[in-house]
């Protein structure tokens, strides 16, 4: 169920979270500066998430190319999330939407309560803030990359 300000077209809601290091990191930091690819996944260290991060790391020169930030967001805690990014050398910003517990994937439509985790959710935002692509999949269904690059092209400009 999409929450108000989650479909393609509309501002993308703002939040703060802490990043693996424990710095406050709010979507706005991004606006007029940098497009944001936005994955909400899972969790750290499972294999499905380990493989998409994997392929977002493979393509990070295209995603650098789009003048994108992909910033992955998950329920695990910050120290989890920066053991993860260390363990992968991922290049990604990681949030942790610890607490209150799954607070900004609710705000988006993506908190999966049966295991009280995000799904495979992916927001392409442009650099004003609007959300151009959307990609919903459930916990085990892994997403197709070439989504993104597809909604990252309606966000040049």
């Amino acid at each position: 169920m999409a929450s108000e300000g989650t479909e393609v077209g509309q501002v993308a809601p703002d939040f703060t979270l802490e990043n693996q290091d424990g710095e406050e990191v709010s979507l706005s930091d991004y606006r007029g500066k940098q497009n944001v690819v936005l994955v909400f996944y899972v969790g750290a260290f499972s294999s499905i998430c380990d493989g998409e991060f994997r392929s977002l790391t493979a393509n990070a020169g295209r995603y650098d190319a789009s003048d994108a930030a992909v910033i992955g967001v998950s329920t695990d805690t910050k120290w989890t999330l920066k053991q993860y990014k260390e363990a992968n050398d991922f290049p990604a910003t990681f949030l942790a939407d610890f607490w209150p517990h799954g607070a900004v994937a609710q705000q988006y439509g993506v908190f999966f309560d049966p295991l009280g985790v995000a799904t495979r959710g992916t927001f392409i935002i442009d650099k004003n803030g609007v959300i151009q692509g959307k990609t919903v999949n459930e916990p085990l269904d892994p997403r197709d990359e070439a989504d993104n690059f597809a909604a990252l092209q309606q966000c040049s400009g």
